[in-house]
């Protein structure tokens, strides 16, 4: 219930605190596709640093050490993506804000494996991983070996091929789950809170 307390001559309204709501469809494609451009955008500078960096020094453990880097770039580029995915839109709540780091991160899966698919390297770590298997290679007596395709394989050379597919299968979930955990941590911190709007009503 209302109430207007007397203030000498004039009768003032009780301050009323309204919250600004939030937008009345909650997924906002325009963000999430910004945020997909700097993550890009973002990974493939980082990524040509440190194949540029690994280069440069050579030795021992550099591939290694590219694909370490090559990781640690994609988190980075995952988590400014969300952060400007969620500092482009509006005031939003956290829950929307995970939102749409979760579709940002979907989104950018989906597009780097078509990349992919599509024979376009470079995207998301590609090229430091690829730099640094070929300065492991290199390193090696007689260079880069490029096998021959056999239509007959040994069972051991089968059971080899089964672990390395499992492992990189296991690396393709584990990654992507981290990335996801970095989409919605960078959601999460850029994300406006939505505002209060303070009024009072003053009768004379």
């Amino acid at each position: 219930m209302s109430y207007a307390e007397p203030l000498g001559d004039r009768v003032v309204e009780p301050v009323v605190t309204e919250r600004v709501p939030d937008y009345h469809d909650r997924v906002r494609w325009g963000p999430i596709i910004a945020g997909i451009v700097v993550a890009i955008a973002t990974q493939l500078i980082l990524s040509a640093l440190g194949a540029a960096v690994g280069l440069t020094i050579g030795g021992n453990g550099v591939g290694v050490g590219v694909g370490i880097w090559s990781v640690i770039s994609l988190l980075i580029a995952l988590f400014v993506g969300g952060w400007v995915t969620a500092s482009t839109c509006g005031p939003m709540n956290k829950k929307t804000a995970l939102l749409h780091g979760l579709i940002f991160w979907a989104t950018t899966l989906a597009v780097s494996g078509w990349l992919l698919a599509s024979g376009v390297s470079g995207a998301f770590g590609i090229i430091a991983s690829n730099a640094g298997e070929v300065l492991n290679q290199v390193q090696q007596p007689g260079g880069v070996e490029v096998p021959s395709r056999a239509p007959n394989i040994s069972a051991a050379e089968a059971q080899n091929i089964a672990q390395y597919s499992a492992k990189a299968a296991w690396s393709f979930i584990i990654g992507s789950l981290l990335g996801l955990a970095a989409a919605l941590i960078g959601a999460s911190v850029g994300a406006r809170k939505p505002r209060r709007v303070t009024r009072a009503a003053e009768v004379r």
